[in-house]
């Protein structure tokens, strides 16, 4: 989306912010994708063995048939000129936030958690779907409405569904799943397979059986 330019503005977040301004986005896209949201189930407080216990296993499926332009992002669900990577980037940052324009975020400072790398230029970071579109895709998003892969493309309504990460993580772990891939700080991946598990359960995701067996296998030694 083109932005208009502007001078340099500095916008400023509340230190609780992260969950409040993502509880408060989520009725602009609660009211823009009403239809596919009543499908959501929320992200119950159950502990991540027995949500996961309540996945269902069922091998990847329509893995061809992949579209990246499926999955609508980057949406401004509640119309205040700042789109869903912006959000997350100003939920994320522990610091003010420079931007320009009607709302590109450009400093802060966050910590790029799945390598602990700190982060002062937005430019270097991008906004990481937990669950990658494409393992939600093979995973029975191809089987949902063009509304409900929006939504899940651009969910603020939980805090771990989108993460800002640092780019070359983000890209060396692409669209795989636990069992191929998990962040290199390896004291983050308790949480990392934990959070993978509460969107599956709050998007009804299906995991294969690797996937089950390598989330286990971390769970374990948590």
């Amino acid at each position: 989306m083109p932005l208009r330019a502007a001078s340099s503005t500095v916008h400023v977040r509340p230190a609780v912010g992260r969950r409040r301004r993502r509880l408060t986005h989520v009725v602009g896209l609660l009211v823009a994708t009403l239809v596919a949201t009543v499908l959501v189930a929320p992200a119950a407080s159950a502990s991540p063995d027995s949500q996961l216990a309540e996945l269902t296993v069922r091998a990847e499926a329509n893995g061809t048939t992949y579209d990246r332009d499926a999955f609508r992002h980057w949406i401004d669900a509640d119309g205040d000129g700042c789109n869903t990577r912006a959000e997350v980037l100003m939920d994320e940052s522990s610091s003010a936030t420079g931007r320009t324009g009607t709302c590109t975020i450009t400093s802060g400072s966050w910590l790029s958690r799945y390598d602990n790398v700190r982060f002062t230029d937005a430019g270097g970071l991008d906004i990481d779907h937990m669950v990658p579109l494409k393992e939600a895709w093979i995973s029975g998003a191809s089987g949902w409405t063009a509304s409900r892969r929006e939504s899940f493309a651009n969910d603020l309504g939980d805090a771990r569904s989108l993460i800002a990460v640092s780019a070359s993580t983000n890209r060396s772990k692409s669209d795989q799943d636990p069992d191929s891939w998990l962040p290199p700080a390896t004291g983050y991946r308790c949480t990392y397979v934990s959070d993978w598990i509460a969107v599956k359960y709050r998007w009804g995701l299906s995991v294969d059986s690797a996937e089950k067996s390598a989330l286990q296998d971390v769970l374990a030694g948590c």
